[in-house]
């Protein structure tokens, strides 16, 4: 399991279900629209830390951030 495109999947899935877009996420949690973008597409690693911020930004636990959907098993 590619846990970067696990983490993306989810957050966007998660920013989506809350209907924010990733300009809205920037301004509540600071990280560019160009980092949200990165990690949305798995392509960045993000700290424990950044995870915890970015649940805090959506309102979910950072938990929701790491595990695994009934189909991406």
């Amino acid at each position: 399991m590619d846990m970067r495109r696990l983490v993306g999947g989810n957050f966007a899935r998660l920013r989506q279900a809350k209907g924010l877009t990733q300009e809205d996420v920037e301004a509540r949690s600071g990280f560019s629209q160009q980092y949200i973008s990165g990690l949305e597409r798995g392509q960045r690693n993000p700290t424990i830390i950044t995870l915890y911020e970015l649940a805090q930004a959506l309102g979910v636990s950072h938990v929701e951030l790491i595990t695994p959907q009934n189909d991406e098993t």
